[in-house]
Order: structure tokens, then C-alpha cells, then sequence
């Protein structure tokens, strides 16, 4: 009886040791911006729309809504998680350094001190693709912009894949952010599998000098999780047990089937702003980091909440009406936890 008593003392002890035990969390995020131009004309880009004779009319009030919108949003992602925000947050459909630099300085948004990584991009339309951090969380050690190039189609642009290394709790990590070509020429364009193969360049070039390497690829892909780009050409599985060394998981492929997706298009969800990561961030050893979770940021305050579109989301424009909404995507994010 001593004994039993006595096995089942220290089993209890063990038992606390172990619910006492703490964690951080940390945030990588991504979110299509849906145009964010300024005011101004720029000559070199096809920027017209975005003007005060253009098509949207674009003034200096409906510049400053939009900014506050955007920062509103970015200052919500993470909630009770991250009161600091993501460490880093990608984003895309930004029209120069300009706009970013009045995004981080924009009402609640600014006091959380986030910079930006960003490189002009030769997309038609003038939109680059960029990242946000915390530095209080993030510390950025290098960048580099990567061209996607047509040898069968020079005169197309595109955006360009941003490659930023750094560290996260005092881990090194590796950021590519992403917006593959769009949709405009059909669903079975191989342009999208050509950007697929561009990020798969860059994410087994990062393991080949590291094998460690904990490598995030985000963006907004104009492909599901299940299309070939993703699901064959970078290899990105659905399930973390399926994920071998070298190879990257995407949690969003069972959120998409789960019926959530991060934008709509004629009655049906898409899932195209995913965030992939590397075999090193799965796992169950939390003694470094460690995906957790993921999510479609999809709030109340960013879906309509009736009309034609009733459960889309709120976007700036719609048919050409000003709509002082937010964005036709939803943000996701990816949580991460390092045992303390």
C-alpha cells in the first residue's frame, strides 16, 4: 500500500512538472493587400486606375481609408496570442516603398514599430510583393529579390520572390514570399507551375547549404493547395507524417477541405494565400521551434454581412462602387511554439 501510495505521489509530481511546463508563441502571416497604390502617377507602371482621373477615382481620402483598413487588420492578426503581432507578416499587391512606409505609420498599427523588406518588382501593374516584421522579434540578417523570367515569353512581368533571411528566437529562419502569376490566362496556365518551380529552386538551395533550414513559403499562389503547382511541383503535403527530409508541409490543404477558403469567386471558396513550411518546423520537440497551428483570418468585421456578396469578403471595390472595405482575401497565419 506504502508503495502504491508512494508510485502515485510521484506520479502526480511528474504530472505537474509537466502541465507547468511554458511556451511562446510566435506568428508568420501573409495577407494580399488588394492594391495598395498611392495617389501619385507613376510613368513607369500601369498605375492610371489608382489615380485621381482614373477609373476608382483614387484620392487622398480614399488612400488614408485604405491605409487604415490595412494597418486595422495587421493590427489585429495574432489576437490574444501575440500582443506584439506576427514576427513576420508578407504581403502582396503593395505599389512602392512609399506605401508601406505610410502602412507601418498608420494609426494602432504603428505603435507596434514594424518594418519592411521590399524591392521593386517588373510587374506590369507596378505591384511588388514585401515583408513586414517586428524587429522587437524578427532580425533580418540578409535579402535578395528573385526574378521569375519566360524564356518563351520575355516581355512578360511578374513579381518577383522575396527571400529574407533571419532569426526567430534566436533560431535562424528563411522567408519567401510569393505572388504567382494570376488566373488571366486560364486555370491550366503552366506560369503558375513555372513560379512552383522558381520556389522550389530557392527552398532546396536553402537546404542543400543547411539541412537544418527552417524555410517559410507564403503567398499568394493563384493555385489551391491541391492544384499541381503546390501539390507536385513544390511537393507540399497535407499531413506533417508524410513530410520527409527536404520536404515542406501546407497546413491549409485541410483547412480548404474543411470548406474555408481565404477568397470567393462565383459561389465557391479558393485557399490561394497559403504558408508552407519546412520539415525542421514540424514535429513534437518544442525545444525549438515548432509549427502549432494555422488559420484563415476571417473575422466578422472583414466579410460581408449581406447583399449579392453576403459572406465574401469586404473588399475596397466592387464593379467599380467604392466600398471602403478591405481586401478581396482574407489573411492567414501560422502559430509556432518554442518551449521556454
Amino acid at each position: 500500500m506504502r508503495k502504491l501510495l508512494f508510485g502515485l505521489i510521484i506520479l502526480l509530481a511528474y504530472t505537474a512538472t509537466a502541465q507547468e511546463k511554458k511556451y511562446a508563441v510566435y506568428g508568420v502571416a501573409f495577407y494580399n493587400l488588394e492594391n495598395l497604390f498611392d495617389t501619385k502617377r507613376d510613368s513607369i507602371i500601369n498605375d492610371e486606375e489608382y489615380t485621381a482621373e482614373g477609373a476608382s477615382a483614387w484620392d487622398e481620402n480614399k488612400y488614408k481609408n485604405k491605409l487604415s483598413n490595412m494597418a486595422y487588420v495587421l493590427n489585429q492578426l495574432g489576437g490574444k496570442y501575440l500582443p506584439l503581432g506576427p514576427a513576420v507578416i508578407g504581403v502582396s499587391e503593395v505599389e512602392n516603398e512609399g506605401v508601406l512606409k505610410d502602412l507601418v505609420n498608420t494609426g494602432d498599427f504603428a505603435q507596434k514599430g514594424y518594418s519592411y523588406v521590399h524591392y521593386d518588382s517588373p510587374d506590369y501593374r507596378g505591384i511588388d510583393v514585401a515583408l513586414l516584421y517586428n524587429p522587437k522579434i524578427f532580425t533580418v540578417e540578409s535579402s535578395t529579390a528573385i526574378p521569375l523570367h519566360f524564356a518563351d515569353n520575355p516581355t512578360f512581368r511578374t513579381r518577383d520572390q522575396l527571400l529574407v533571411n533571419g532569426t526567430i528566437a534566436g533560431e535562424k529562419v528563411h522567408v519567401i514570399v510569393a505572388h504567382w502569376p494570376s488566373r488571366r490566362g486560364g486555370t491550366q496556365s503552366t506560369y503558375r507551375e513555372r513560379a512552383a518551380a522558381l520556389g522550389k529552386h530557392i527552398i532546396d538551395s536553402l537546404y542543400s547549404a543547411d539541412p537544418t533550414a527552417k524555410v517559410f513559403y507564403m503567398g499568394d499562389l493563384n493555385d489551391d493547395p491541391a492544384d499541381i503547382s503546390v501539390s507536385t511541383v513544390i511537393g507540399a503535403k497535407a499531413n506533417q507524417a508524410d513530410v520527409k527530409q527536404g520536404g515542406m508541409f501546407n497546413p491549409f490543404y485541410n483547412i480548404l477541405a474543411s470548406g474555408v477558403g481565404s477568397l470567393a469567386y462565383n459561389g465557391s471558396w479558393n485557399l490561394f494565400d497559403q504558408i508552407m513550411v519546412s520539415n525542421n518546423l514540424v514535429g513534437t520537440d518544442r525545444s525549438n521551434l515548432k509549427f502549432w497551428k494555422a488559420e484563415v483570418f476571417n473575422k466578422d468585421f472583414l466579410i460581408n454581412q449581406d447583399g449579392q456578396f453576403k459572406g465574401y469578403p469586404k473588399r475596397t471595390f466592387s464593379k467599380g462602387i467604392w466600398l471602403n472595405g478591405y481586401s478581396d482575401h482574407f489573411p492567414t497565419i501560422v502559430y509556432l511554439l518554442k518551449q521556454q
